[in-house]
């Protein structure tokens, strides 16, 4: 078994970021996840890019696992190319985003990906990822 999770653009700044997202670094989040992984015996691939054509890609590459976590970022918000390879993703998909985007400014709220995935996760901070690949687990 084999989970990915994905991270859009800005994500790699993660620690040195806003205060809203806190002081967890991207690869404290990447390290959280692969020991999930392992305490699960399954597998998890990370991925991050600032760039829209290798996210589409891998959001590809996910197609033959047992599930996606996904945080656009800002492209959820502006691609539709990356809604697209969502949409056509077989495996479930949950996007997650680490702070409430519903309270947060209007350009926020209108994900492109959310009415393509199987859930939706917010506000929990680097949690949020633990909880979406628990719930895919449940599927």
């Amino acid at each position: 078994m084999r989970y990915h999770v994905i991270n859009g653009p800005n994500m790699n700044m993660l620690g040195r970021r806003e205060a809203i997202y806190g002081s967890v670094t991207l690869a404290e989040v990447e390290a959280m996840c692969r020991r999930w992984g392992e305490e699960m015996g399954v597998g998890v691939e990370c991925f991050q890019s600032n760039h829209e054509g290798e996210l589409v890609e891998a959001v590809h590459r996910a197609y033959g696992s047992q599930g996606l976590v996904i945080n656009g970022a800002g492209y959820g918000y502006t691609s539709v190319a990356l809604r697209d390879a969502v949409s056509a993703c077989p495996a479930p998909v949950v996007e997650v985003h680490m702070t409430n985007v519903a309270a947060r400014e209007a350009f926020r709220r209108e994900s492109l990906l959310t009415p393509v995935v199987r859930g939706l996760i917010m506000g929990f901070g680097a949690r949020v990822y633990l909880l979406a690949l628990e719930a895919l687990r449940g599927e």
